[in-house]
């Protein structure tokens, strides 16, 4: 597969960063190895605001269908697109379904255009060329030349504002378009609502409501430009409206103070001079267009671009120094430090600078003492990204806990999120993996919320009979295929997360609890087909659905993966899965055909988002439900397999290139795989203190703790070839097993690896 290589420079006030700068190792624009889910824009870390190009205006539907083209734009941006649409202030970063791309703004001169026009022709419409030779990416800073109109755009962020910089050629006919229909998986009726309003020649107002992956999602901001623009117009393209009442008494179109409607666009008209810089901040809030203004005239007091780009980038800088390592590989720090940079993007900050917020049940309410965070992919996030936080940013993962709570509270259906945004549940996936990242922080001593109140949030949650088959798991110990079209994994999640609420019930001496859930905790057990060695479709009569193909991914009761991966997802009980495989020797066996084995060309097209690039063997790195499967050799005779496994995964699912992942990076759970794996361990099980040995592929590495402790990893010998470990010392004791526990970090101390060739 053809790659690109884009060369990213950074900037500050005085000059070049210097080398010691980990920001200088970021390269934003790295997707997968077919679709490109992550975007190039500017953020700080968890911001609410993510700033970043669209390079098309691909929808939803085409002809009332389904557009699979679509999927190539969860993020907004491909690298592979000629053109660049405008610059939007919301997106996901790495997901495999999509929302947002809210109020989009694109500078042009010449005669106005108020449609983005095609691909194909940048000048059918408001769009522009542009070259990767004048693009730079880098952490919180944006710049490309729009060379239609020959500006140049840069853009950075505060947590709450999108600061753009515009600078314009001369020109008579400059103008700024706030195109309020755009948006990311977009189709016709996506807009409910649409309101701006005209304060004076700087400054605007308004809200967008839309009914997407989220159905009732709203969103304000208020805009400021730095210099007064000399008219502005709008053009309202809804033509569904059965009843306008009486404004037809005005002439809406040109220099009339505010607008309201479903298909809005509004522009602005400026004289500019050759280099003259026109600057927008534009600020966002969740509850209300004074809110947005509140929150820019915190975060942004000044017209100062270079001072905000370089607050934020220290902002960067102070995220990834939690984690120093030594390498002398630029292409592995580039991977470690990108993987950093995406893990600490989402989850987002959702409420203002005063703590005020949208809840699920439509209420405003306020954050008193922790922050508020959205956008929760928990069915990826939990298996990483999580215990990634609760060592290095323990704190902030108990407010995002203690925002989990929150969304039980409001909740209609008294639910803890599934996969949530913007004060909306979007159902998206299976389980109830909330209770997965509750649990790790209950048994891992996080006390940053009230644990008893999160487990009473737990158990209510597994006990939810209408949510995804539960009633017939909690009557039947498994979910009959003929009931739900995912029955088998959704059980085996469910089987997992029931073992999780057992363990923080442990910790924190509720036995009953304990008691109760980890007896479901065994109903994996259920779905096992012991004649066949898979697990499997098991009917409400109790016998097993006859056709069954072990290679598919389409209708065998699985999500995102086949028998072959699914069979191997017990993370909470891995050496009671191998006796039930029949042995430690059949199960290597199992995992050795899973890595090695063809996957032939009618299966592999089943898999949506990656390429053959991302599969090794039958093994799917870009479909999180194997992220833990190489680790299991750690609970054979065989572990020094975890070891190669590992290091193979690492070096070719992860490039520091624009198609550089092997999947969706899903959030930052595909980079916490490889910040873990990197650094030497993995949590198998989240819900459990104990992490599993790989192979780390840096030369050390210090973990800075919040507890004021330092962790500090030693790699002995290491080299691309010496991926064996020969023996690992904790705090100068050779361990016994290829397992170290939370307290082993937690406490600080030093971890020594010494690596060889062989594994002899």
């Amino acid at each position: 597969m053809k790659k690109f290589i884009l060369v990213v420079l950074l900037f500050s006030s005085t000059g070049v960063w210097a080398q010691d700068k980990l920001i200088d190792y970021v390269k934003p624009i790295i997707g997968t190895q077919r679709m490109g889910h992550t975007y190039p824009g500017a953020t700080v870390p968890f911001g609410m605001v993510q700033l970043s190009p669209e390079s098309d205006t691909i929808g939803y539907e085409l002809n009332g269908k389904y557009n699979p083209d679509v999927y190539k734009y969860c993020a907004g941006y491909q690298y592979d697109d000629k053109t660049i649409v405008g610059f939007s202030h919301t997106h996901f970063s790495g997901t495999g379904h999509s929302d947002l791309g809210d109020f989009l703004i694109m500078p042009t001169i010449g005669k106005l255009k108020l449609n983005p026009g095609t691909s194909g022709d940048s000048h059918s419409g408001y769009r522009s060329a542009f070259s990767h030779n004048s693009e730079v990416s880098a952490a919180n800073y944006y710049k490309v030349k729009l060379d239609d109109y020959n500006i140049t755009a840069e853009l950075t962020t505060t947590t709450r504002v999108g600061f753009h910089q515009y600078t314009f050629p001369a020109s008579d006919s400059a103008h700024i378009i706030l195109d309020l229909v755009a948006g990311i998986y977009n189709y016709p009726d996506k807009n409910v609502w649409t309101y701006l309003r005209v304060v004076n020649d700087t400054l605007m107002l308004g809200y967008r409501q839309t009914s997407g992956w989220a159905r009732n999602r709203i969103l304000y901001f208020a805009m400021v430009f730095s210099k007064p623009f000399n008219s502005h117009g709008f053009q309202n393209y809804d033509r569904k409206e059965t009843y306008r009442g009486f404004w037809g008494k005005f002439d809406q179109s040109k220099n009339f103070p505010e607008i309201a409607g479903r298909q809005l666009k509004a522009y602005f008209n400026f004289k500019t001079s050759e280099g003259e810089k026109i600057k927008i901040k534009f600020a966002l809030s969740p509850v209300s267009m004074e809110g947005a203004l509140n929150n820019m005239k915190a975060e942004v007091t000044g017209w100062d671009f270079e001072e905000v780009k370089n607050a934020g980038q220290q902002q960067w800088e102070n995220e990834l120094s939690k984690i120093t390592i030594q390498s002398g590989s630029r292409e592995e720090k580039e991977n470690f430090y990108t993987s950093m940079y995406h893990a600490l993007i989402n989850p987002t900050v959702y409420m203002d600078v005063d703590g005020a917020y949208m809840g699920l049940d439509r209420n405003i309410h306020h954050a008193n003492g922790f922050t508020n965070y959205t956008t929760f992919s928990l069915w990826d996030t939990h298996r990483a990204l999580h215990p990634l936080l609760n060592i290095i940013e323990p704190q902030r993962n108990a407010d995002m806990i203690r925002s989990m709570v929150a969304h039980y509270k409001q909740s209609p259906e008294h639910m803890l999120p599934v996969w949530s945004n913007s004060a909306n549940e979007n159902w998206c996936m299976s389980g109830y993996h909330s209770v997965s990242v509750i649990a790790d922080a209950i048994v891992k001593g996080n006390e940053g919320f009230d644990a008893n109140k999160a487990m009473d949030a737990c158990v209510t949650t597994a006990y939810h009979r209408s949510f995804g088959g539960l009633g017939y798991y909690i009557d039947m110990g498994y979910i009959p295929d003929e009931k739900d079209g995912v029955s088998v994994s959704s059980t085996l999640e469910y089987a997992y997360d029931d073992w999780c609420i057992a363990q923080a019930a442990k910790k924190l001496g509720r036995t009953d609890i304990y008691e109760e859930f980890i007896k479901r905790s065994l109903n994996y057990k259920n779905v096992y087909d012991p004649s066949v060695g898979f697990m499997r479709p098991k009917l409400a009569d109790g016998s097993f659905r006859k056709n069954f193909d072990p290679l598919t991914t389409i209708n065998q009761g699985f999500i995102e993966g086949n028998a072959w991966n699914y069979t191997l997802y017990v993370p909470h009980a891995p050496k009671e899965l191998i006796k039930m495989m029949g042995g430690n020797k059949r199960f290597v066996s199992y995992m050795d055909s899973l890595f090695t084995m063809d996957l032939p060309d009618k299966y592999f097209a089943e898999t949506e988002d990656i390429t053959r690039d991302g599969i090794i063997g039958n093994y799917v790195h870009g479909n999180e439900p194997s992220h833990h499967v190489a680790y299991l050799y750690d609970y054979t005779d065989q572990q020094w397999k975890t070891q190669e496994r590992v290091r193979m995964i690492l070096k070719r699912m992860y490039k520091p290139t624009p198609d550089g992942l092997g999947g969706n990076d899903d959030a930052g759970q595909m980079s916490a795989w490889y910040i873990f794996s990197a650094l030497g361990f993995y949590p198998v099980a989240p819900g459990s203190v104990e992490y599993a040995l790989g192979s780390p592929s840096v030369n050390g590495a210090t973990i800075k703790l919040e507890n004021g402790k330092i962790f500090t990893i030693i790699v002995k010998n290491q080299n691309d070839t010496n991926v064996y470990i020969q023996k690992v010392e904790l705090n100068g004791k050779v361990l016994s097993s290829p397992f170290i526990t939370h307290d082993d970090i937690m406490n600080g101390g030093e971890l020594v690896f010494y690596m060889s060739a062989t594994h002899e």
